[in-house]
């Protein structure tokens, strides 16, 4: 490659006057693409101000946990009344789910009357038990004794509360249908239990409806896509300790220790590489069968604790799951046949990784260099995660404005009560949707960001190497990496912030394409639209193709940056030229060493999956 290479930059010295290598590479150098340098600067204080105002309107507990007919979030300490560690929601009116499930009805289960519970009330088989509401007015208990007494102080009721506890309109309310934790609210389970229903009826109550619609009016709820995506997303918060071990520590000791390897086993490291990497995605394909049920007795469970086990209840993410395990078992079978494949090949990636030691032996900081840029990806990240959870959970909890029956008893005005007496939800204004958008858009511009500036900084460290190699070492400046980083943060900084954002604008199309193109299967399934799903198709199929294309033009245009100091759209010009006059060599030794390398990341990976599986185990 070095005799196209200096073709192509022929224009620059190929060494200085003292025939050293700053030639090379600190010819004519200048601060390039300012403008888009400040743009970025800009956006960065933008995403500052925009995760302040999540940090400042959100509560991470709206994710996972619902609201009880107060408005409250329950598990929230700061509710009125405490609800620290009450964090399961219960509705307390069997014949409202039941109402809210019915077709032509207009009651959502969203206005059923619900409170938060320390664990779902089971019925009883010998007497029946009651559920009351907070305790307040002239019920004088504090809450930790409402609790204590399992949430019953019927005994304390008047008789015109009695007779409204009669017609399920409170403030105690019985226990005939056992239920289960589900993500935190309880569902129900319609099989009542025949001594409390028998109690409840020789007391005079109103009919308590027994049909399977109260079990799916809560599960089709609890299942819903904004529930699911909600909880995915609470699911980062909550697994932060698996997160920093398996997302941060262990993929940096497995990378350096990939490195190292390099370093001191070259010869037989493609063969180790091949050989992992099919024991480790059989593994991992394996730990997915365990979680979809599918062989052992480890599957994952929608429900949370104790319950019975004659109880079986599924959803989305148990769908998820399996869809994942259907699709590790394909990309097992096409990575086994395809390593099968190349094996003629690997003494070629040998050769490859051999130039690759001697460059890590000639600047042994590269070893340790990875980790500047991962621990600031891994600050950043963090952080972003943190801002993420508060801004998807920033909506504002406002009263439904129902239609129906939902008259309950007051115990604060000592009568019931068909006033404001409707639910609560949160409710995202358009200005939210806009800054999660915001907020993943900046996401993706600063990682690429961050990855472009490695890229180049490497890139100067090896060609400090490449043009010195041969030359006395005292023609190599000392600790090259440093020299990179420093001219990279001098003079490039706006061209690596122009090539990131070009991909990052190419990245968000494309999600944006395909949610739209899910959409269109939605309406398509009502109604036969061929000509959008072929123009989605299409023009998904073509942003992947654009995206490719770019991101390969501009991690040889950041080489380009690093060895002349051109300006971005300068310096793809002589990359392109490069990679066309010399398209087959390139080609050939590209792909073969991008694999290895690309195999070494899903070595590296699917270690972490591993140790992901066994921590989520223990957790």
């Amino acid at each position: 490659m070095r005799v196209p290479l200096g073709a192509v930059i022929g224009k620059c010295p190929s060494s200085g006057t003292d025939g050293q290598l700053d030639g090379v590479i600190k010819h004519n150098r200048k601060c390039r693409d300012v403008l888009f340098l400040v743009l970025f600067i800009t956006f960065s204080v933008a995403m500052i101000v925009n995760s302040s105002f999540g940090f400042n309107q959100g509560n991470p507990l709206r994710l996972t946990h619902g609201l009880d007919f107060k408005g409250n979030v329950c598990g929230d300490k700061h509710a009125n009344p405490d609800l620290s560690g009450l964090q399961v929601r219960y509705w307390v009116n069997p014949n409202q789910v039941y109402q809210s499930g019915l077709k032509e009805s207009q009651f959502k289960i969203e206005d059923a009357r619900s409170i938060c519970l320390k664990n779902c009330p089971v019925a009883s088989e010998d007497s029946l038990k009651w559920v009351c509401d907070y305790p307040e007015g002239d019920i004088h208990l504090s809450v930790k004794e409402w609790v204590h007494r399992n949430y019953d102080y019927f005994d304390f009721l008047t008789p015109e509360m009695r007779n409204a506890s009669l017609q399920l309109q409170g403030p105690c309310y019985p226990v005939i249908l056992p239920t289960v934790d589900v993500f935190w609210s309880c569902q129900y389970i319609a099989r009542p239990s025949n001594v409390s229903l028998k109690q409840w009826q020789q007391m005079g109550g109103v009919a308590i409806s027994e049909d399977i619609l109260v079990d799916k009016s809560i599960h089709k709820f609890i299942n819903s896509r904004s529930s699911v995506l909600k909880r995915y997303v609470a699911d980062i918060g909550k697994t932060w300790p698996v997160l920093i071990v398996c997302g941060g520590i262990v993929p940096l000791f497995f990378s350096v220790f990939w490195l190292l390897m390099i370093r001191h086993f070259v010869s037989g490291m493609t063969w180790i590489t091949v050989f992992f990497f099919n024991v480790l995605i059989i593994s991992v394909t394996m730990l997915y069968y365990l979680k979809a049920g599918w062989i052992g007795n480890d599957a994952i469970s929608p429900i949370i604790g104790k319950h019975d086990p004659y109880y079986h209840l599924s959803g989305r993410e148990q769908n998820h799951l399996c869809a994942v395990a259907v699709l590790m078992t394909v990309v097992m079978v096409i990575s086994v046949l395809s390593s099968i494949a190349i094996i003629r090949r690997i003494l070629m990636a040998t050769s490859v990784l051999k130039v690759a030691s001697k460059v890590i032996g000639e600047v042994q900081a590269l070893i340790v260099f990875p980790t500047v840029p991962y621990a600031i990806m891994a600050i950043f990240y963090m952080i972003w995660f943190s801002a993420t959870l508060y801004i998807f959970s920033s909506g504002q909890i406002v009263q439904n404005n129902c239609k129906s029956n939902c008259c309950a008893y007051d115990l604060g005005s000592k009568r019931v009560s068909c006033d404001h007496c409707c639910g609560y939800s949160i409710r995202y204004t358009p200005h939210i949707g806009f800054s999660i958008a915001f907020h993943l858009f900046g996401c993706y511009w600063a990682t690429q960001f961050f990855i472009a500036c490695s890229t180049t900084i490497v890139a100067g460290s090896v060609a400090s190497y490449y043009w010195g190699h041969g030359e006395p070492m005292k023609d190599i400046p000392f600790l090259p990496v440093f020299s990179s980083m420093k001219r990279l943060m001098r003079y490039s900084l706006g061209s690596v912030a122009i090539g990131s954002l070009i991909v990052s604008l190419i990245e968000s199309s494309k999600r944006v394409l395909k949610s739209i193109r899910r959409k269109l299967k939605i309406s398509s399934s009502r109604s036969e639209n061929w000509f959008g799903n072929a123009a989605s198709i299409s023009s998904q199929c073509s942003l992947s193709c654009i995206e490719r294309t770019i991101k390969s033009v501009n991690h040889n245009a950041y080489i380009m940056i690093a060895i002349t100091g051109k300006s971005f759209f300068a310096a793809s010009a002589i990359a392109t030229e490069l990679i066309r006059n010399n398209i087959l060599r390139i080609g050939k030794v590209n792909v073969i060493g991008d694999v290895i390398l690309f195999l070494g990341k899903l070595c590296v990976s699917l270690s972490s999956v591993v140790f992901a599986f066994l921590m989520l185990d223990t957790y």
